[in-house]
């Protein structure tokens, strides 16, 4: 019993010197905060990008079908389909690699996690986001026959300079 009240007393002993320095002195104990910038970038001016899924001669092409983004930017792809055919603007891995502010296609705003977009003959649709995961990645278009008949492109976010 007397080894379990000296054990005791011990743990008491120095907890009790622990809290003094805290009431004391709690900048020894505790970090400063640290400020985080806070940046709001959707007041950024978003870069716009023109993409053209097909044209009028119906061939299975991105025009262009290569893009380079930076990462911490706002950017707004404004995509059109001018054939006959419908196309998708599929790219997985970069829709998990940047935050999408939203798609808006006519009268239609979405938001959220966005994966592909349709595009049916003779339409447009503009979708903002801003990278935020550096990489290359693969575009196509998920329609059968579509990406091997020369229908994809490559997608690279560069880390903000």
């Amino acid at each position: 019993m007397n080894r379990t009240f000296k054990i005791f007393s011990q743990v008491f002993s120095v907890w009790i010197i622990a809290i003094c320095f805290l009431v004391i002195s709690p900048n020894f104990a505790i970090a400063a905060p640290i400020k985080i910038a806070t940046v709001d970038f959707t007041k950024q001016t978003a870069i716009e990008v023109k993409v053209s899924l097909s044209n009028t001669a119906n061939e299975l092409k991105f025009s262009p079908n290569r893009f380079t983004f930076e990462s911490g930017k706002r950017y707004k792809l404004l995509l059109s389909n001018p054939s006959a055919m419908k196309h998708y603007f599929t790219s997985k891995d970069f829709a998990d690699a940047v935050w999408t502010q939203n798609v808006v296609a006519g009268n239609v705003e979405i938001k959220g996690n966005i994966r592909e977009l349709e595009l049916r003959p003779n339409t447009t649709a503009a979708w903002t986001f801003i990278p935020i995961k550096s990489g290359t990645y693969e575009l196509h278009c998920a329609i059968a026959g579509h990406s091997e008949a020369g229908m994809r492109g490559m997608i690279t976010i560069q880390p903000s300079v």
